[in-house]
Order: C-alpha cells, then structure tokens, then sequence
C-alpha cells in the first residue's frame, strides 16, 4: 500500500484530494489515522449537535448527523480535509444529502458552530458560506443520503468506485471546488481541493 503522497504529520496538512481515484477508502483513512481525534477528544457541545447517538429518541434535532467512522469516511468520498472550510463542507453536503434540511436545522446549525463551537471547531463567516453552499450542493446532488449509507462494505473498493456506487458527482464536486477556489484565494483548504 503506497500512501507517501498523503503522508502528513499534522492534521491541518491532511487530504487526500478529490482527484484521488485508485486507493481504496481504508488506504485513505489509514493515512490520517494517527491524525485523528479520538470520539473521547471532541468536545461534547460538537458530538451533541453532530453526533446521532445524542439524538433524543424521537426527536431529530440535525438531518444528516453521523458517527466519527462514517463523518471520515464522508472526508474521503468527498475529497476534503480536516481544516474549518472542509468541515463546513463536509458537515454541510452531508446534511443537504438528505434532502430534509429545513431552513430552522441550517439557522440554527449555522449559530451553534459560530457561537457555541469552541477553538478549532469554531466557523467563522467564510465557514458558515461553504456549509451554506455544501447543504445546497447536497441537496441537489443525486446521491445516496450520505448518513444513511454503511461504509463498511465499500471500505476494501477504490474510491472512485465508492463514489459511483454511491451516486457522488465527481464533476459537481470539482465545478464547486473550482468555486471555492476563486472566492477564497487565500484559503488553503480552498486551495487544495483539486
């Protein structure tokens, strides 16, 4: 298993790009696996809004909530890193997968990762602009609902196979990537996309 092009000793540095098609999503995730935070690490205000297993019985507060596992694996497909504009996206296209985000869950989504978030979690405004586009491209994406899926049988695949198999469009990907790219030039997760 050849990972030396994604080989990075810190987490802000960590991506295996969208153009990426041949390794296979455990490839992947092996290159970042001593890169990521631990359930037991991310503060419990980020697992109460994103993480499904704080969700009261009943009551669905966030469409498109997912485990740490599937939420790396959604990083991924989509071709994204571990900076605030990837999370905003990856968070973002995610939720808008599921084609039942309401303009209420994106508000006050948008308040608890602005307001609430601490340190590196935090959005800011550009953030908060990419989560708002990520929903939007999700939504019209014709994807499988991203939080629905069990990655666990795609983990041995290349992932350009996962993402066909999946329904993520490539080229609508790569054509708001292109977009990002223009709107934030000095932004590095912006930058690196493709």
């Amino acid at each position: 298993m050849e990972t030396k092009p994604y080989h990075v000793e810190s987490w802000r540095d960590w991506i295996v790009p969208v153009a990426e098609e041949q390794l296979t999503l455990r490839e992947i995730l092996a290159t970042a696996l001593h890169l990521q935070a631990g359930q037991q690490d991310i503060p419990l205000i980020v697992q109460l809004v994103e993480n499904p297993k704080f969700d009261i019985p009943g009551i669905n507060l966030f469409n498109g909530a997912v485990g740490l596992e599937a939420h790396d694996c959604i990083h991924a497909i989509l071709g994204r890193g571990m900076l605030p504009k990837d999370e905003a996206f990856v968070i973002g296209f995610t939720m808008g997968s599921s084609n039942r985000v309401t303009t209420t869950e994106e508000r006050l989504f948008t308040l608890a990762a602005k307001y609430l978030y601490p340190g590196p979690y935090k959005f800011n405004d550009e953030d908060i602009h990419v989560f708002k586009d990520a929903v939007r491209l999700g939504f019209v994406s014709d994807c499988t609902p991203l939080a629905e899926v069990d990655y666990e049988p795609y983990m041995d695949m290349p992932i350009k196979q996962v993402r066909q198999e999946i329904g993520v469009e490539v080229e609508l990907l790569k054509a708001y990537y292109q977009i990002e790219r223009r709107r934030y030039p000095a932004d590095k997760a912006s930058q690196r996309t493709l």
